[in-house]
């Protein structure tokens, strides 16, 4: 039998296959410092596009002619999320020009995290801004009526994120104001009421110098209200369904829109729910530093509205408002009632 060719003879070098190496410089953990990163903070999100401000959200990057820059996140930041109001460094073309892009190599510590699920039994929390230090909840007293209960969640969500909590009231033409503030007054919230064609200039005052939140459902003036305080903001705004009285999204992501006082308003989808199944019960109980020192004597794991619950007795012993605490058990309730969707 013939021992010719590649099969008969013994094999050498030559005939072993090396897998082509992927590249020649060594591996290393270490990430590249960009010193060189100008500051910057994150104004819009669209579809993995970030529209960044150079400067700090402070004001002085205000003047006329503030350069605005579109970037993409570096491949380094993984999946670390970015979102409007995040303080960033910024790297690549920074000019600013039309179809050139920059990259966010570095998001900064937030101040602040707005967070909300999508609903109750959705366990992944999202993180809508971060570095707000007010959230204003804007309802309408009627078209379409109030929903407490949205009203409620939203609080649980200022004061588990830290924020100051206002409550904007449109539509006071309409109907007055009494009945719901009175749901609200033992929790000493702020609060502006505004009518159509009416003076805004207590809500200014309420906006200027900070970094504020505007969340609610839709149809009950928001926009409206963002494109009366931002001339030129251009916010879509919608109406109210007659049958359903729900109103229609309009807005579809959130935006930072420099107020001409200084601060800035950060204006949001419209929301039909707001979960709040990732709230921690603690940082609830500290918004309420009246009540708070009355939970040392609960027992572990007190929910805070049981029969167990130390705060009961606490009240008793006229350290706190009683109101104050079936305020707080109500917040603390809306965490686990179904919300109302109309």
């Amino acid at each position: 039998m013939s021992t010719g060719g590649r099969r008969g003879r013994e094999l050498d070098e030559d005939d072993v296959r090396v897998r082509p190496s992927k590249g020649s410089r060594p591996r290393t953990k270490d990430r590249p410092r960009h010193e060189d990163a100008l500051r910057g903070f994150v104004l819009a999100v669209d579809r993995g596009r970030y529209t960044c401000r150079l400067g700090d959200m402070t004001g002085a990057s205000s003047a006329a002619g503030a350069i605005e820059v579109t970037a993409m996140k570096a491949r380094e930041l993984g999946r670390r999320s970015v979102v409007v109001g995040d303080r960033v460094a910024i790297v690549g073309d920074l000019s600013g020009r039309d179809d050139t892009l920059a990259r966010v190599v570095r998001v900064e510590p937030r101040t602040s995290t707005l967070r909300r699920t999508a609903d109750d039994t959705d366990p992944f929390e999202r993180v809508i801004v971060a570095n707000a230090d007010q959230l204003v909840i804007v309802t309408a007293l009627a078209d379409p009526p109030p929903r407490p209960r949205l009203i409620d969640r939203c609080l649980v969500a200022a004061f588990d994120a830290g924020l100051a909590p206002l409550l904007c009231l449109t539509k006071s033409d309409l109907t007055g104001p009494e009945e719901l503030l009175e749901t609200y007054r033992a929790l000493d919230v702020p609060h502006v009421v505004i009518r159509r064609g009416g003076s805004l200039d207590e809500v200014r005052e309420r906006l200027t110098g900070r970094v504020s939140v505007l969340v609610g459902h839709s149809g009950v003036g928001k926009s409206t209200l963002v494109n009366a305080l931002v001339p030129g903001a251009g916010r879509a705004t919608g109406v109210v369904n007659v049958v359903t009285g729900r109103g229609r999204h309009v807005s579809s992501s959130a935006v930072a829109l420099e107020l001409a006082t200084g601060g800035w308003v950060i204006d949001t989808p419209g929301i039909r729910s707001f979960g709040v199944a990732h709230v921690d019960l603690d940082r609830i109980i500290r918004a309420f530093p009246d009540l708070e020192p009355g939970t040392a004597s609960c027992p572990r794991s007190c929910t805070h509205d049981e029969p167990e619950c130390a705060l009961d007795e606490w009240v008793a012993g006229g350290h706190a408002d009683p109101d104050r605490l079936d305020s707080l058990r109500r917040l603390l309730r809306s965490r686990d009632e179904p919300e109302e969707t109309g």
